[in-house]
């Protein structure tokens, strides 16, 4: 059995287990990152000779794959459709800015009231269970995904203190097996350390034409000609805001969909995960 605390714990402070297999399990456990150096870890043999290499794989960080992209991609339908196939969680990360806005057109909160609009991201509670959304024990509708709620949305995501009071709240929904995510920054800084990165973009047009396409699905009224102009305007937005603005991280993988429909775009994020994640 290795030693697992050979490689990030202080030889210099140990705990002896003097071949007590439950003091080995025990003080492992209690003494997690901590530094602490578990002596004669072997004893564990006794009742559970797997118990250090089940330990390391639980202490694994789970793994994340992160989709960014400008407004209309379809990373969203992308990412959902990956995590159902992976079995991962997923987080819309935009829906968040969406839900906010929302909370503060309920709660009487002005979108430029950056201290008031942060306290209130910190305090939602929200859920998401396919394509259903939670917002303190509410259903939301489908206004949720029309423009003007976009629109607002988008405002309140060029707030630093917003972020910032985001962040931790994206970071929970990082949870075992694994996560899929999409966003304008996932991969750059919301998850730097994602087991994959794809920023998925397509032509203005295309995104456009998408957009109508799943506006009129839902009998929304809806001008192509205005979609096209609200997503050029919504990228120069989010492309030179200060807070984290929309770019592609290094080592990112770039996925131009527009000549791709669904399934092939979500195909090509899975074999990038096979390549990336699952090779030997």
């Amino acid at each position: 059995i290795p030693n697992p605390a050979s490689s990030i714990l202080n030889p210099a402070t140990g705990i002896d287990t003097y071949d007590d297999h439950r003091m080995a399990m025990c003080f492992s456990l209690a003494a997690f990152g901590a530094g602490i150096r578990i002596n004669d870890p072997y004893c564990v043999a006794k009742t559970f000779p797997d118990y250090f290499a089940a330990f390391a794989d639980v202490t694994q960080a789970v793994p994340v794959i992160a989709i960014d992209g400008p407004s209309a991609s379809g990373k969203g339908t992308v990412a959902q459709r990956v995590a159902t196939q992976l079995g991962f969680h997923y987080l819309d990360s935009g829906a968040l800015y969406r839900l906010l806005a929302t909370a503060a057109n309920r709660d009487g909160v002005q979108l430029d009231d950056e201290a008031a609009l942060a306290e209130l991201a910190a305090r939602m509670d929200v859920r998401f269970a396919g394509e259903k959304i939670w917002l303190d024990g509410v259903l939301v509708g489908d206004a949720l995904r029309g423009e003007q709620c976009a629109a607002a949305a988008s405002k309140v995501a060029v707030l630093h203190q917003v972020r910032s009071a985001l962040l931790k709240k994206q970071h929970d929904f990082r949870r075992a097996p694994g996560l899929v995510t999409d966003g304008r920054d996932m991969a750059s800084v919301v998850f730097p350390d994602a087991a994959l990165k794809i920023f998925l973009t397509a032509s203005a047009e295309a995104r456009a034409e998408r957009r109508y396409k799943q506006l009129k699905e839902k009998g929304m009224d809806a001008s192509i000609n205005t979609l096209l102009q609200d997503i050029r305007a919504r990228d120069e937005r989010d492309t030179y805001r200060s807070a984290a603005p929309l770019q592609q991280a290094p080592d990112a993988t770039l996925l131009d969909t527009t000549a791709l429909n669904i399934e092939q775009a979500v195909e090509a994020v899975l074999a990038g995960y096979r390549t990336k994640c699952l090779a030997p």
